[in-house]
């Protein structure tokens, strides 16, 4: 098994000016350490031990945190399961999860016990959070090990209740390695408003999360709903759940919680300039299908790529619900009396002024 190595035994080697044992598996906290922010602990910038070899720098990459496995692999005997559970690969996921749940809470995108996290590691096997706990909170140790049929093979806490949702998806798209689900406030006010998100407002949206698809209500948890998103999540990465929030995958489980921030982030952008009162300016089908374009390059999929230009935009008018008080003048003037309602209102009027006399 490769070596895994911790914030506080990153500190350790960069004090010694040491490198890390090759093949040896970071943590996010160590990744932090060696990536620059050694810098500020006590003892970092030390110069490296005499006869020390200069090591060549390496050329700029983009981290890849997409886990991998081969086929056929997965571990059978309750032995191996085990294993497999607290193995130091597995271990730095579980971290993972933890790092995306502080995050999802942080943001507001969980409340309670909401939300839920999952990554496939295996042919047939998924880490999940467990149900019943805090996204803000939670600890290596109490991450679940899963088939996807939603059967719990190993973990110490039962498993949440919702994973058959995430796996409506993975069985059915092979890309998604990691599902986010959470309650976003500006997205989920979208499902629950059964208003759809308008398109070509934003590059970025359409890069990243593509046209974004909407899952009819059924019932968290139950294979109605495991079904139905994922029918929609096969081709969209960020679903819509009616009346419930939103779902949202990808190649790991940072790239899956950055779609969540995107939608909510693009909801929220298009409530506030829907309410500027000038209308939303679109850009062109040609510009959409440049990005759509764009998108593919990055590997990722698009129900719209065979389209149009002329058919990529919606030209649906968006404007948020508003409730406006007509003045009593103006409604007044819009609406005929009746002549009938204004009789006995006149003989109501004078029998109460006879009263007030008397």
């Amino acid at each position: 098994m490769p070596t895994v190595i911790t914030a506080r035994e990153a500190e350790e080697i960069l004090r010694k000016g040491e490198q890390p044992p090759a093949g040896a598996i970071l943590t996010p906290s160590a990744r932090d350490v060696f990536s620059g922010r050694a810098s500020i602990l006590p003892g970092a910038g030390v110069k490296p031990a005499a006869g020390a070899a200069a090591k060549k720098s390496a050329a700029p990459s983009i981290p890849d945190y997409e886990f991998k496995w081969k086929p056929g692999s997965d571990p059978k005997t309750p032995a191996e399961i085990e294993r497999f559970f607290n193995s130091p690969a597995i271990h730095v996921l579980k971290e993972r999860i933890c790092d995306m749940g502080r995050r999802l809470w942080q943001k507001d995108y969980t409340d309670g016990n909401g939300g839920n996290i999952t990554i496939r590691v295996g042919d047939n096997l998924a880490l999940c959070t467990p149900t019943l706990i805090c996204k803000g909170f939670m600890k290596p140790e109490d991450m679940c090990l899963v088939d996807l049929d939603a059967n719990q093979l190993a973990g110490t806490r039962v498993r949440t209740s919702e994973a058959k949702t995430h796996f409506g998806i993975m069985k059915r798209q092979p890309a998604a390695k990691s599902c986010v689900h959470a309650h976003p406030p500006h997205a989920t006010a979208f499902a629950i408003a059964n208003v759809d998100i308008p398109s070509c407002l934003i590059p970025e949206a359409e890069v990243f999360l593509g046209k974004i698809g909407v899952a009819k209500y059924q019932t968290p948890g139950t294979p109605a709903n495991a079904d139905e998103v994922g029918e929609v999540g096969k081709i969209h990465q960020a679903v819509l759940m009616q009346n419930h929030g939103v779902i949202c995958w990808g190649k790991d489980v940072e790239d899956a919680y950055w779609k969540m921030e995107n939608i909510d982030s693009y909801c929220r952008t298009v409530w506030i300039a829907a309410g500027l009162g000038g209308g939303l300016h679109r850009f062109s089908g040609k510009h959409a299908k440049e990005l759509i374009d764009l998108r593919q390059k990055l590997g990722m999929p698009d129900p719209r790529a065979g389209l149009k230009e002329c058919e990529l935009c919606d030209s649906a008018d968006f404007r948020p619900g508003v409730v406006c008080a007509v003045p009593a003048k103006e409604a007044a003037a819009s609406e005929p009396a009746d002549p009938q309602v204004e009789a006995i209102v006149a003989k109501i009027t004078e029998q109460i002024l006879k009263q007030l006399k008397a």
